[in-house]
């Protein structure tokens, strides 16, 4: 099925992960027209990259459809794509259909492993109300099996079947 990669982001440290009961802090995050995915590692750069053995969010995507509904339902006005801090923002698939599943965009390999549950930073982010919104669709964590490069634009998404 054709997909279409709208945003791809990096960002060199956590301004969330791991602060809970703490201020964020200013990371910025780095939009770029490709990222170089590592198998087992992530993508190369960000800051997840080679974080734990078989990390379950090596590369992360969210829903075009869902950054549109938060601007438009939530935030009522402009809001960048980079507040989800996820690595790439992906239209055509509900990207809750990718959990458990092996899938492949433009022939490099990945696993679905959970969603990229929303949390209180959200309200901070973007606006208020926008983690109970994001529950059920937070985004994508994945796994990358295959090593390759991923791009702006056009892509095809396939799914190759359920994890073992």
């Amino acid at each position: 099925m054709k997909v279409t990669l709208e945003n791809i982001y990096i960002s060199p440290g956590h301004n969330y992960f791991g602060r809970y009961g703490k201020t964020s802090l200013g990371y910025e995050i780095i939009e770029r027209d490709e990222i170089e995915l590592v198998a087992g590692k992530g993508v190369v750069d960000d800051r997840f990259f080679d974080y734990l053995d078989d990390y379950k969010g090596q590369i992360t995507f969210f829903d075009w459809d869902v950054y549109q509904k938060v601007k438009n339902e939530v935030v009522k006005g402009e809001l960048d794509p980079s507040k989800f801090r996820r690595n790439v923002l992906l239209k055509g698939i509900d990207l809750n259909e990718l959990i458990g599943k092996r899938f492949s965009i433009d022939g490099i390999e990945l696993t679905g492993s959970c969603e990229c549950s929303p949390c209180f930073w959200m309200d901070e982010a973007c606006a208020e109300g926008t983690e109970e919104f994001l529950k059920g669709r937070g985004g994508l964590r994945a796994r990358i099996l295959k090593d390759g490069v991923l791009r702006l634009g056009s892509a095809e998404l396939e799914i190759l079947g359920d994890i073992q």
